[in-house]
This record gives C-alpha cells, structure tokens and sequence, in this order.
C-alpha cells in the first residue's frame, strides 16, 4: 500500500498542511483528516495506534472462537492525533467459510467508516437510528445500540454512538451478520495503558479485506 497519507472518504492523495491552509486537503472532499496506510496485525501496530488514539479502539470482548485481530488503521496527524481507528479481525463464519470484521470509532464527519461500508456520505446517514435497535453491545456497565445501515455489496453494517463517537461494524460476507447476535461485550484495547485488562489479543495475518476497502483511489 502507497506511504503517502490519503482521504479516508475517497483514497485520493491528500496534500499536505500549507502557508494557505493548516489542514490536510483532498481535491474531492476538501479538509480531511490524513489516512495513514494500513498497520500490520501485531503489538507494535497496536501500541503505536494506542499511543495516537483519540477515540476508543474497539473489539468485540471476549472474541469469537478463533477470531484474531488483522490489522488496523487510522486517521489522523500529529496535532489531532487519530480521530479514527479502525480494527480488522478474521475468523470462522457462522455460515461457513472465513469472516471479516472491522471496528470503527471516528469523530463524526471523518467518513473512515463509512468508506468501509461501502457508503457514500461520511455518517451513518439521517434517520439510521430511528427504527428498533438491532443489536446491543456491553460497555463499562452500559449499553451500545447498534442499527442495521443499508452498506455495499456483500457487508452486513451496523452503526451507533458511543462515548461521544460514532462506532461501526462492517462484517463481510453479508451473512457474517448473524454473528452480532452471539456478541454481548466491547473491550476499548487502549485499557492495555490505563489500568483495564493487560490480556493482549491474538494477532493473525493481514486483512485482505481491509487492505482492499481502504485501497488507494484508481487502484
């Protein structure tokens, strides 16, 4: 994957901090905060995702049997730190076959989760809450509403609000889906830093899927 920083919404390039701007910019989508190239599946990706992380990086806790974690990425620079993180994991689907999932927490308007659901704005959309909750997540004693979110081909969505910032989850293939009904808990990895579990995740190898979903634009 290209080292140069790109649009969370779109993959373009972006261009750098001027003497005529102070944020990154993309030709389509104008200030945006800078997508760093996907970080390999291991504890040094996480420690350094741990260190710039301004949102919660989220797993579902305890994982499923024989998920591991394949990557992640996130946005930001080193004055925002990362207003976006995104985790990759892999496992057995319910269905048959291997799953993908991936956990977003992001600032609202960043469109990191978005991209990855295969939509077209940079939020869940107007209105995505209205409806019955679909799924419900533990958290430090309180609960995480999920909603089912209309995403792209061949991803089952689920978005929400948690801690002041949206969350996703984007599972593929589709039927993968059913899988958030076996998941009841969350665990933000940046507990490894502030008192809270020191059980590391398993690590696996890097997520096709995420490499793919966050590829660079024309590619």
């Amino acid at each position: 994957m290209k080292s140069d920083p790109m649009c969370p919404r779109c993959g373009r390039v972006v261009h750098a901090p001027s003497l005529w701007s102070s944020a990154w910019q993309c030709d389509a989508h104008g200030a945006v905060a800078p997508l760093n190239p996907v970080r390999s599946p291991n504890l040094t990706s996480l420690e350094l995702v741990i260190g710039v992380a301004q949102v919660p990086v989220w797993v579902p806790w305890p994982l499923p049997a024989g998920w591991v974690v394949t990557g992640f990425a996130d946005a930001g620079d080193e004055r925002s730190g990362a207003v976006a993180v995104a985790v990759a994991l892999s496992g057995p689907a319910p269905l048959g076959g291997v799953g993908e999932m991936v956990t977003v927490a992001e600032d609202p308007g960043v469109g990191l989760g978005a991209r990855i659901a295969g939509l077209e704005g940079p939020d869940p959309g107007q209105g995505f809450d209205s409806g019955a909750v679909h799924s419900k997540f533990r958290y430090d004693g309180h609960d995480i509403a999920m909603w089912s979110v209309q995403g792209g081909a061949e991803r089952a969505v689920y978005a929400g609000e948690a801690l002041a910032h949206w969350i996703w989850f984007i599972l593929s293939p589709a039927d993968t889906g059913v899988l958030m009904a076996e998941l009841n808990g969350m665990r933000d990895l940046r507990d490894r830093h502030n008192g809270g579990s020191t059980l590391d995740p398993p690590f696996g190898a890097l997520s096709p899927f995420l490499s793919t979903a966050l590829r660079p634009h024309g590619e």
